[in-house]
């Protein structure tokens, strides 16, 4: 096994691998902005509204009010009604995109000349770029999702937090009740 792994070493071609680093680092840039954008559009709202809960929670001395709560209880539901819209809209896009990825390769596949790899393999090209679109639009669709999921889980949170609040007042006030009597 050793032997093996050695003579593969020989093999290996620093420069060519050096450069195939430096390709898919800068597509994985490029579809990453693409997907960013994707995302920003559908989430600008969302991510405010998070980085606002984020710094009153970071940055406030004294606890979170109860109105604060509320606010950011009813405030992340109707945002998420939106961002949720956006994600199916996105789930739309990246269904459509598949469809136009299969059907520019089975179109080129068909018109191919030579073996079944051979029209696989130019029925592959001629479709890539349809195939990254549908690949940005599945990374645009799970971040949305994660961020849906995020803002799910704070809002749970912040249902739980006045929950708290609720019994440790009802507390309070029948405990303040039996010491007057």
């Amino acid at each position: 096994m050793a032997d093996n792994i050695s003579a593969l070493s020989h093999e290996i071609d620093k420069e060519k691998i050096a450069k195939v680093v430096e390709r898919v680092d800068l597509l994985s840039r490029e579809v990453t902005e693409i997907v960013d954008k994707i995302v920003s559009e559908a989430c600008s709202d969302l991510d405010d509204y998070m980085q606002g809960i984020d710094e009153i929670l970071t940055n406030q001395k004294n606890p979170v009010t109860d109105a604060q709560l509320d606010d950011f209880a009813l405030n992340l539901s109707s945002i998420l009604y939106f961002v949720a819209e956006a994600q199916e809209n996105l789930g739309i896009k990246e269904d459509v995109a598949r469809a136009v990825q299969r059907e520019i390769y089975n179109k080129v596949r068909e018109k191919a000349q030579g073996t079944v790899a051979d029209k696989d393999m130019a029925a592959e090209l001629q479709s890539q770029n349809e195939a990254l679109t549908t690949v940005i639009y599945n990374r645009a669709y799970r971040k949305v999702k994660l961020k849906v999921e995020a803002a799910l889980e704070m809002v749970n949170s912040v249902k739980k937090v006045i929950s708290r609040r609720i019994a440790e007042y009802e507390m309070s006030q029948s405990d303040s009740g039996r010491v007057g009597r």
